[in-house]
């Protein structure tokens, strides 16, 4: 949970591949605004996360008509970023682990991903309809040893 003072930003996006990708975008550029840039470890660890978590809106809590919101929350005193993307359907919650993935399989792997670039993550169900989708990403550099 963000703790100290944040700064954020959001936007929503058409529920489509092409939002997920402009969704993608708009964390990269975020995170360059906040000091991070585009080939850093961070802007590309907050850009996986973003584009599964997108990417799993789009093909999991599609809604006609309904866009998903991508919302993004800098607590610099905590050295996180929290992610949040919400889409209108609240039928499917992910489990609160990382599934299993067959290694064989093209697809399934997003939130394995989530699971090891994020600090946390989980779901909550979001009013008046729907979900959000949340993870918490470190911006502190590694130590190095």
């Amino acid at each position: 949970m963000l703790t100290g003072t944040t700064t954020s930003a959001a936007a929503q996006f058409t529920s489509s591949p092409r939002g997920a990708q402009l969704a993608r975008r708009f964390a990269v550029r975020r995170m360059e605004a906040w000091g991070h840039p585009p080939a850093s470890d961070v802007s590309c660890a907050i850009a996986l996360v973003v584009g599964e978590l997108a990417a799993n809106a789009v093909r999991h809590g599609r809604v006609p008509g309904r866009d998903f919101g991508l919302r993004l929350a800098l607590d610099a005193a905590a050295g996180l970023v929290r992610v949040e993307v919400a889409d209108a359907a609240a039928a499917r919650l992910p489990s609160a682990s990382a599934p299993s993935s067959c290694p064989e399989g093209e697809s399934g792997r997003g939130l394995l991903l989530v699971d090891v670039l994020a600090l946390r993550w989980g779901s909550a169900p979001r009013r008046p309809v729907g979900k959000t989708v949340w993870a918490d990403v470190s911006v502190e550099a590694p130590a190095l040893e």
